[in-house]
């Protein structure tokens, strides 16, 4: 008796990992895309006035920032100067604005003597120093900013997790059904241990007259407790009382 024969295609490990590799990277490229993905911004003016004005206040601390550092590390001489969106001058210049538009606008210097050179290298120094001292502090204040938001961040973790430290104000309605119940229990803690300071101490009874001999106060002292005590049913007051 003769078995048919069937044709077996045996594969490799390897080959069928890089089956199935591509037959997922094919299954990915046929799927949708959900999201846009990174996007180019388009660089356009900004229509809302404030939003104008913000970005330049921080685009031109940036700007000034760069400059800065350029003159320290490299030792440039730079003028920059700018016309805010509400027609404001601000400028920025080493070793001054003055200096370097004069120049510009001469193109050929007049001679210095050595006085005026040597005041002139004299004065680059110093606001050179200060430049470097600018950025450093510029630095500095950012450190302490970062150290200042991160310090409100763990202030507010606190004051999430520990909310009964919070002002009332702050406080939601939960929250103060919950607080009343804590203030109830801690009277009632504190009553119980009024009574048991108050059985630990005997009392030692003064009486004290009164004015018109009739009625009395008794003053009760003991270890630290002075308490008054009027007779009950007497209202004191010149010789007037009542059962």
């Amino acid at each position: 008796m003769m078995w048919p024969l069937y044709m077996v295609n045996v594969f490799t490990f390897e080959q069928i990992k890089q089956k199935n590799l591509i037959t997922f990277v094919t299954h990915l490229t046929m799927m949708p895309k959900k999201s846009k993905g990174r996007q180019k911004i388009q660089m356009a003016r900004m229509e809302k006035e404030s939003n104008l004005l913000v970005t330049f206040s921080k685009r031109r601390s940036g700007l000034f920032k760069k400059a800065s550092e350029l003159c320290i590390l490299c030792g440039v001489e730079i003028a920059i100067i700018v016309f805010s969106p509400g027609k404001k001058v601000f400028s920025f210049g080493h070793p001054s604005v003055e200096i370097i538009v004069d120049r510009f606008l001469k193109q050929n210097p007049p001679l210095y003597s050595s006085t005026t050179q040597l005041m002139e290298a004299h004065r680059n120094a110093n606001i050179h120093e200060l430049n470097r001292q600018l950025a450093y502090e510029i630095s500095h204040l950012e450190i302490e900013k970062n150290k200042s938001e991160e310090l409100t961040k763990i202030r507010k973790e606190g004051i999430d997790n520990h909310w009964w430290e919070a002002p009332i104000e702050s406080l939601g309605i939960e929250e103060l059904e919950r607080l009343k119940v804590a203030m109830g229990f801690l009277k009632k803690d504190i009553e119980e241990q009024k009574k048991r300071i108050v059985a630990a101490n005997p009392l030692q009874i003064v009486p004290v007259s009164a004015p018109n001999g009739i009625g009395g106060e008794y003053i009760a002292k003991g270890s630290g407790l002075d308490l008054a005590m009027t007779p009950h049913g007497f209202v004191l007051g010149f010789g007037n009382f009542s059962r």
